[in-house]
């Protein structure tokens, strides 16, 4: 079994076309078609299934293509350890943050670290609290910002950064905005834009609502925060947002409030996975954002 062999199997379960395939790799159909065949001759089973000119994965075909997958992924990361290691300055660091981290926290930490080493490269993925803990147990990634920051979790450790408040966003015309501060029961006949079951930050309004008796009124349900917000200066609703999403960020038409009670905050930190080391690379990245936050946190004290 020859590394081309898979590399070609994969891109035409991807294109489910081998003539496709064969012009995204820029070789011939047949020499794809020759390959694909002595690879399926090898294992002794069919890998896909000839529909006209489209083919699909048989159930077999499915199977080998989830280990081929990490089975590349393994080799890569292999490859790059070995570049990381002649120059750990010159590596790939693989990062996963939430959305609600992207427009301020990502950018100036990435900032900061890229003007002592601009010879390091990102890939950067977004993604929910629940995928960005998984993207790293499963080595997709080997770092994520993330809020709140896991402790408890036997697969991934956690290292909390600072504490984000959690501040209530209203129509710049709205009553309330006229206080310095406000409590939480303040809004419980307020319609609310939110984010969808499921997401932490859905999680946390609704348990802060609970906590001070009441069950907000949802009008709205977004995924992303730009909307949310433009919900709220349109005057259609109220939200809570962490205030870092709010850094150099208010629309017009909203206003910050404190909310004096409860007390809303959430931790922001980075993760890392316990059971395998961190390339060159990132090893050099997490030590280099743990000493940054934690001269900011000297500064700020």
């Amino acid at each position: 079994m020859e590394l081309r062999q898979i590399q070609y199997f994969i891109e035409v379960a991807k294109r489910e076309h081998v003539t496709e395939a064969a012009h995204s790799l820029h070789v011939a159909q047949s020499a794809v078609s020759r390959q694909i065949a002595n690879l399926e001759a090898e294992l002794g089973v069919q890998l896909f299934a000839r529909e006209g000119r489209n083919v699909r994965l048989t159930s077999m075909g499915k199977v080998f293509l989830d280990h081929s997958e990490l089975a590349l992924r393994e080799i890569e990361k292999a490859k790059q350890k070995i570049e990381e290691f002649l120059d750990p300055q010159r590596g790939i660091i693989r990062l996963g943050f939430p959305s609600s981290l992207a427009s301020h926290v990502l950018p100036s930490v990435i900032s900061e670290f890229r003007t002592k080493y601009p010879a390091v490269r990102f890939q950067l993925r977004q993604g929910s609290y629940l995928f960005l803990i998984d993207a790293v147990i499963n080595g997709e990634i080997d770092l994520a910002f993330i809020a709140p920051v896991p402790l408890k979790n036997e697969e991934v450790q956690g290292h909390i950064f600072f504490l984000d408040k959690i501040v209530s966003l209203l129509p710049a015309n709205h009553d309330l905005v006229k206080q310095p501060q406000i409590t939480l029961n303040q809004l419980k006949d307020e319609p609310f834009v939110v984010f969808p079951k499921g997401f932490v930050l859905e999680e946390l309004v609704t348990n802060a609502c609970k906590q001070m008796g009441f069950k907000p009124k949802i009008a709205f349900e977004g995924e992303d925060i730009d909307a949310i917000k433009g919900l709220v200066a349109s005057g259609l609703a109220v939200t809570l947002l962490p205030e870092v999403t709010l850094t150099d960020s208010i629309p017009r038409g909203a206003v910050k409030m404190p909310i004096a009670e409860p007390e809303i905050t959430r931790t922001v930190g980075i993760i890392i996975p316990k059971k395998r080391k961190l390339p060159p690379s990132e090893q050099l990245f997490y030590s280099f954002i743990t000493d940054f936050f934690y001269r900011l946190n000297q500064y700020r004290l």
